[in-house]
C-alpha cells in the first residue's frame, strides 16, 4: 500500500462512473491525488481531467476488450496515470471457469509496464466480503469501488481530512450488493471518513 501514489495526500478524490456525475471536473482536479476507475466516464469533462491512480478490472470480457485494443495505450486516462491497481487478485488456470472469470491479469500487467502496476491482494477481498456480509443475504461480491475504497481506508492514517467521493450512484450489474455498499460509504462519511458529493439524480 505505501508505494501507491498519494494515498496519504490530505486532499485525496476517488471519482467513479456514474453519468449523472454533475460538474464536479474543478473541485476534483483540485485534489492532490484522483483516483478513477475503468473507462473513466467524464474524463476530460465534467468529471475532470486529471488521475494520480486508475483502478481496471482485470477479469472478464472488459479486460479481455482492452488486451486486444491496439489503441488501449493511447487514451486520455490511461496516458495520464501515474500508476495503475488491477482490482482482482491473479487466477491460476485451473482456476479459471466461465468467461466472466477468465484471468487478463499477466497481460494487462505487460500491457501497461511503463508504469508501476498493483494489484489487490485475496486478503483484501475477504475483508471486503466481511464488511458487507452483515448487510447482505448470502456471500457478496463486492464492486470495484467498494474495493478500492476500503483498500485506501486501510491504508491511510485516520487523522487525515475525509476523502471526497463523487460519482458513486450504486447501480450496475445487478451481481454487486449496491444497497450493502452504499450503507457502508453513508456510515464511513459519518464516521469523518469520507466526503459524499452525490450525483446529481440522486
Amino acid at each position: 500500500m505505501s508505494s501507491w501514489p498519494g494515498l496519504d495526500d490530505p486532499h485525496l478524490a476517488l471519482v467513479g462512473n456514474a453519468p449523472e456525475i454533475g460538474d464536479h471536473g474543478r473541485a476534483i482536479d483540485g485534489a492532490s491525488c484522483v483516483v478513477r476507475f475503468n473507462n473513466a466516464a467524464g474524463f476530460g469533462g465534467p468529471a475532470g481531467s486529471r488521475v494520480t491512480l486508475l483502478a481496471l478490472v482485470n477479469r472478464g470480457g472488459q479486460a479481455r476488450a482492452w488486451v486486444e485494443d491496439d489503441g488501449f495505450l493511447d487514451r486520455p486516462v490511461i496516458r495520464h496515470a501515474r500508476t495503475y491497481l488491477l482490482a482482482f487478485p491473479e487466477l491460476s488456470p485451473d482456476e479459471e471457469g466461465a468467461h466472466e472469470r477468465v484471468c487478463w491479469t499477466a497481460p494487462l500487467r505487460d500491457k501497461l509496464a511503463h508504469r508501476p502496476v498493483h494489484v489487490l491482494p485475496s486478503a483484501l477481498h475477504d475483508r471486503a466480503r466481511q464488511q458487507l456480509a452483515p448487510r447482505v443475504s448470502g456471500t457478496p461480491n463486492p464492486s470495484t469501488g467498494f474495493l478500492v475504497a476500503l483498500a485506501i481506508l486501510e491504508g491511510r492514517s485516520p487523522s487525515l481530512p475525509p476523502i471526497d467521493v463523487y460519482g458513486f450512484g450504486f447501480a450496475g450489474w445487478s451481481g454487486h450488493p449496491w444497497d450493502a455498499e452504499r450503507d457502508w460509504f453513508t456510515a464511513c462519511g459519518e464516521a469523518g471518513r469520507l466526503r459524499l458529493h452525490p450525483p446529481a439524480a440522486s
